[in-house]
This record gives C-alpha cells, sequence and structure tokens, in this order.
C-alpha cells in the first residue's frame, strides 16, 4: 500500500480532505497539523464540492471549529487525544444534533424543536476525538432505497452525478464517496448502509442488532433498525466502530453484551474462515454484475463452495410485512393530521401499512424466529457469507422501473431484495465496493453469525489488502 500522504509535516492542507481517519488522527495527535487545520480543509471542500452531490443539510461550521480549537488546546496542553483526534464526520440527519431540529428527510419534523442533547453515537465519536461537522440528506422517515428527498432534493451520486446514491442513507453514502468528510453515519433497517455503499462505492458496516446504541436517533421499524458507520477504508470502519462500542441505559433494546474491540484484529487473517457464497435466491433476480461482483470477491478469497439460503425470499416478504405495519403505527398521527406534507410515495407506502391484518404481522414474526434457526444452523458450517449487495449499478435520477430476469420491476422498493432477508434476522454484514470495470461499482455483502463483526471486517481488510476491493474519492 502507498504511503499516506500525511506522513510528514504537511505544506499542503488540500491532501487534508481527503485523507483516510486513521492518517488524520496520527497527525493531529502528533502535532504535524492542528485540528483547526483540518476542519477548516474539509469545510471548505463541502462549500465546494457539495452543491454538486446535496449530501449535507445542515452544516456545523461554529461548532466544528469550537471542537478542533478545543483539541488543539488539549494537545498544546500535553493531554494525549483520542483515537479519532481531529477527525471530520457527518450524520444521517435522523441522529440529533443538539440545537437543530431532528429532520430525519421530512417536511413536518422541521418545526419540531431543536434538539437538546446530541444522539448517543455522536457523543461518542466526540468523546473519541471527532469533529461533527453537520447533518446529511437521506430519504424521508427512512422509508427509501433511492436517495431521492422531495423536500431536500436528491443526492447525488458522486461517481456520475446523473445516477442514484442508493438510500435511505443517501447523504452519507455521497459524502464519503466525494471526499467530504472520511466517516459518515447512517441507519439501516432493510439496506440503507448496504444499499448506498454499493451505489456509492464505499465500505459501510451494518453491526449486529443491538450491538450499537439508538438512543436519541429517530426511529422507522423499531424492530429492525440498526445503525453504523461509511468509510473508505476497512481501518477507518473499525476505528468508528471501536469508539462506538459499550452499553448505553438510553437504549432499551440495545444487548448486554462485552464491548469487542475489532481493531486490532484486522490484519488475523482468513486462513481459519469457512466462507462460502450465498446459492439460491441470492442467484437470482440479479443484472449480470451484481453476480460477477460476488464472483470476483469469492475468486480472491479462494472461495468455491455455494451453500443455499433456505427461505430467503419469504424472510424478505416478512421484512415487508413487518416494516410496512410497524412504520405505519408510527406515523399513524401524522399520516392523519399532515397527509400533504409527506412525500407521496412514502405517505402511500404507509397508508398501505394500516392496512395490513395483526395475524400477518404475528405471521411474520413467528417466521423470523424460524429463519433465525435456520441461519444459526447454516452459521455452524460456514463463517462467512457472500452475496450481492444490490441487483445492479446505480440507476439513473428519476428512474422508476429495471429489467431484473426479464421481468419489470420497480427501482425503489427492489434496491434492497438483497439485503432485506440479512437484517430481519440482524446479522453482522461488512459491505464492500467492487470495481469491475471502468464503470459505476457494486457492492458486495460480507455477511457473519451475530457478534461477529471481527470476522466480517477481516475478510473485508483481507480484500482490500489484496487490492480486489476499494473506494477511491470520486473525481468530480
Amino acid at each position: 500500500m502507498s504511503a499516506s500522504p500525511l506522513a510528514a509535516p504537511i505544506d499542503d492542507v488540500a491532501v487534508l480532505a481527503t485523507a483516510p481517519a486513521s492518517d488524520i488522527a496520527a497527525a493531529v495527535a502528533e502535532g504535524r497539523v492542528s485540528a483547526r487545520a483540518v476542519t477548516e480543509a474539509t469545510l471548505a471542500r463541502i462549500a465546494t464540492v457539495d452543491p454538486k452531490v446535496n449530501a449535507f443539510t445542515d452544516v456545523t461550521a461554529a461548532r466544528a471549529r469550537a471542537a478542533a480549537d478545543a483539541l488543539d488546546a488539549r494537545r498544546a496542553a500535553g493531554e494525549a487525544l483520542g483515537p479519532l483526534a481531529g477527525v471530520p464526520f457527518a450524520v444521517k440527519n435522523l441522529f440529533d444534533i443538539a440545537g437543530l431540529s431532528t429532520r430525519a428527510g421530512s417536511k413536518i419534523n422541521r418545526g419540531l424543536p431543536p434538539a437538546p442533547r446530541d444522539a448517543a453515537l455522536v457523543e461518542r465519536l466526540e468523546a473519541a476525538g471527532a469533529v461533527l461537522v453537520g447533518g446529511l440528506n437521506m430519504g424521508e422517515y427512512a422509508y427509501d432505497f433511492t436517495g431521492e428527498n422531495v423536500h431536500d432534493g436528491a443526492s447525488r451520486n458522486p461517481h456520475h452525478l446523473d445516477h442514484m446514491t442508493g438510500g435511505s442513507s443517501g447523504g452519507s453514502g455521497a459524502a464519503i464517496a466525494a471526499g467530504l468528510v472520511p466517516l459518515a453515519l447512517g441507519s439501516d433497517t432493510n439496506g440503507s448502509i448496504r444499499v448506498p455503499s454499493s451505489l456509492c462505492g464505499i465500505f459501510g458496516l451494518k453491526p449486529t442488532y443491538g450491538r450499537l446504541s439508538r438512543a436519541r436517533s429517530f426511529p422507522f421499524v423499531s424492530a429492525l433498525d440498526h445503525l453504523g458507520p461509511f468509510a473508505r477504508t476497512v481501518a477507518d470502519l473499525a476505528l468508528a466502530y471501536d469508539a462506538m462500542l459499550g452499553l448505553d441505559g438510553d437504549d432499551p433494546v440495545q444487548a448486554n453484551r462485552p464491548v469487542a474491540p475489532v481493531a486490532g484484529t484486522l490484519d488475523a487473517g482468513i486462513s481459519n474462515l469457512r466462507i462460502a457464497v450465498a446459492g439460491g435466491y441470492f442467484r437470482t433476480k440479479g443484472m449480470p454484475e451484481a453476480f460477477a461482483a460476488v464472483d470476483h470477491v469469492a475468486a480472491a478469497l479462494g472461495v468455491t463452495r455455494t451453500v443455499d439460503v433456505p427461505d430467503a425470499a419469504r424472510a424478505r416478504a416478512a421484512a415487508y410485512i413487518i416494516t410496512a405495519a410497524e412504520g405505519a403505527s408510527l406515523h399513524a398521527r401524522r399520516l392523519h393530521e399532515r397527509p400533504q406534507d409527506f412525500d407521496p410515495a412514502v405517505r402511500d407506502r404507509l397508508i398501505a401499512g394500516l392496512a395490513i391484518p395483526a395475524a400477518w404481522v404475528a405471521g411474520a414474526q413467528r417466521f423470523r424466529r424460524h429463519f433465525q434457526a435456520q441461519m444459526l444452523a447454516l452459521f455452524r458450517d460456514v463463517d462467512v457469507l457472500l452475496a450481492p449487495s444490490t441487483p445492479c449499478r446505480a440507476p439513473r435520477l428519476g428512474q422508476t422501473t429495471f429489467e431484473l430476469d426479464g421481468e419489470t420491476m420497480l427501482v425503489r422498493p427492489n434496491l434492497g431484495l438483497y439485503t432485506q432477508p440479512i437484517s430481519f434476522i440482524g446479522l453482522p454484514v461488512a459491505a464492500v465496493p467492487v470495481w469491475l470495470d471502468e464503470g459505476l461499482p457494486i457492492g458486495v455483502q460480507v455477511i457473519a453469525p451475530p457478534w461477529r463483526e471481527d470476522v466480517a471486517l477481516r475478510v473485508a481488510r483481507h480484500l482490500e489488502a489484496s487490492g480486489a476491493v476499494r473506494a477511491p474519492v470520486a473525481q468530480l
């Protein structure tokens, strides 16, 4: 791998804006650059580049400068700084940011009072030294796979501005791919970290359900919601993930499990791992590039085995039922009082969710337990599964249908057809970006058993080190 551009004292601060988080943190901690210089370079790049990609809805410049100055004062006083010292980050605007209304991509939420306190994961990243620079665009109320928001405008794919970022964490994907920040946070209910990772050509991590605190983030489907990071390197994903670990009493569904950092295990290799390609459902309904990306990753890992994932199609259908019903229940009052202020596409899906019989939801939850038992049995025989992240590369903005296996299908719901069965039972996934040619990227899911984020990230790191996957800054 090439030497870090921050390996020596910095003469050109322009390199700061697109450097990896690990390099920035080391340079700030060692006094080779100030946190304020990093922040100013980041804010300048956002001002120049973001009008093209529409990733940010809020830029917290004053807050960022104050935080950077505080870090520089601490370093000058001889204090040790955290593992993310001076690293800029931004968050999907469903995370509470003190002093701002939590939009969740909606028009309605803009009337909410400002959040009195930051989301738990924002607090933890800042405790590690990271500097918050703003809130990011997203699909309304996270019910979206495209990244197209009718209130704030579509986020645009930095690798081709006429194409989608994916959603609902579209601003997060765009911000990372465009080199606006090295770290971003998003949410994933049915695939909203993995879909933008795939379409924008970046790394993403959906941890195990219950691993990271969701406190002070706007919910979508509590039974399925996850929060997690995006980055352009696996090491940066691991740094962010480790900084966010730990039990939080403000999240009643977070699992009480021992903290298990992963940064120190990334280079442990894959020689003892049993890796297989997910077959059956995961080899249907996709364009050739989706399967070619999986085959590319499998070849780089020396994997020849394919295993069937039973009942994956039913798992996706059950996830849809739970999503529609629980999401509709959450928004029932808003639907009644302010239906005209919703994105019509979101509103109509939520209204349909109100009509789902309770017996269907109960059946979907029973099936969830059955599918989880089947997957846990499968993981007694394999350690990692490989599957497509999306059925295609990024569609064009405004595109509503595509052809999959000779069938015309809607883009908005079906970009997540490979991600939904996995988040349905909360498995951890590292999303890795594949470049098959000079066109747009497409992603692969590296799926591990519950609580084994370390295994998924080890595989991702091996692929990155081999050059099989990469996340370059878009050449805007």
